[in-house]
């Protein structure tokens, strides 16, 4: 399923239910395989000791670039995305060689789709 697209491909991320580090891990991997509106030097900060963060990154998915191995996980990593069906389905593809991927729930719209999953280091 690579066909070409004729516009961008978005998917809006959220991440959360784990610390800074991994939130930069799964961040820092997904900039090395699509444009993404983070900055290269953009680390996750945590604003308050016992509140839970969610961190947010937005993806371009049209064009998949090379994708390293990430660096290894402490934890798992809680992982809610949204966009077309295809890019979700671009995303997924790219995320299950890289990490263990377990679904949580997902939800499907007319235009849309919603992805939760859990990613743990392989």
């Amino acid at each position: 399923m690579d066909r070409v697209r004729p516009h961008e491909e978005p998917v809006s991320l959220e991440i959360s239910g784990c610390s800074k580090e991994d939130a930069r891990i799964v961040f820092d991997t997904l900039c090395t395989c699509f444009e993404s509106d983070r900055a290269a030097d953009e680390v996750p900060q945590q604003l308050h000791e016992t509140r839970p963060m969610v961190w947010l990154g937005t993806f371009e998915v049209t064009d998949a670039h090379e994708c390293p191995a990430p660096a290894r996980l402490s934890s798992s990593v809680e992982v809610d995305a949204q966009g077309g069906y295809w890019a979700i389905e671009r995303l997924r593809s790219t995320l299950d060689p890289l990490f263990t991927v377990r679904d949580l729930t997902s939800a499907s719209g007319d235009q849309e789709r919603e992805l939760h999953v859990r990613l743990e280091s392989r």
